[in-house]
């Protein structure tokens, strides 16, 4: 593993939720969702990573991203860079600390024919909890909503 990667090595691996995810926002029912997350490295200063939703009951595949996440060497800054299925690439920026990592939406970019409202800002928080499993909550604004949750999910490890 490349060294500048180290403090993120607790994120690799290959997770499932455990339970199901659950998703809510002012402009949607809530819902529910399964997700597989494939965090790696190929010996780069960087994390590869993708995430795969699908629907609880019909496995029907839904919301998708894949990206990078960086560090900057000798520090604790972290970019998160992810492109969505949805027709948005964010670059979101943060710290790592612990068994923490917290970032929060530096750009976001869509496709000029994404779906109203368009996200305007992202927060993400990734912790590994006292139990191993691997939690992440995402929080968004819209061009109508302010900050609201979005999402929590927790993850089992299921290979290294």
């Amino acid at each position: 593993m490349n060294p500048v990667v180290e403090p993120l090595s607790w994120m690799l691996g290959t997770w499932l939720s455990d339970p199901p995810g659950a998703g809510t926002f002012s402009t949607l029912q809530p819902f529910q969702y399964l997700e597989e997350v494939y965090i790696s490295h190929v010996g780069q200063p960087v994390l590869n990573f993708s995430f795969n939703a699908f629907h609880p009951d019909t496995r029907k595949p839904m919301h998708r991203e894949c990206g990078f996440i960086r560090l900057k060497p000798d520090t604790n800054k972290v970019a998160f860079v992810s492109a969505q299925n949805t027709g948005i690439v964010e670059v979101e920026e943060g710290e790592v600390n612990g068994q923490e990592l917290c970032i929060t939406s530096h750009s976001i970019a869509r496709i000029s024919f994404a779906k109203e409202p368009h996200v305007e800002q992202i927060t993400r928080k990734f912790r590994l909890n006292s139990e191993g499993k691997l939690e992440q909550t995402v929080s968004m604004a819209t061009t109508t909503q302010p900050m609201t949750q979005h999402l929590h999910i927790t993850y089992k490890k299921v290979t290294p």
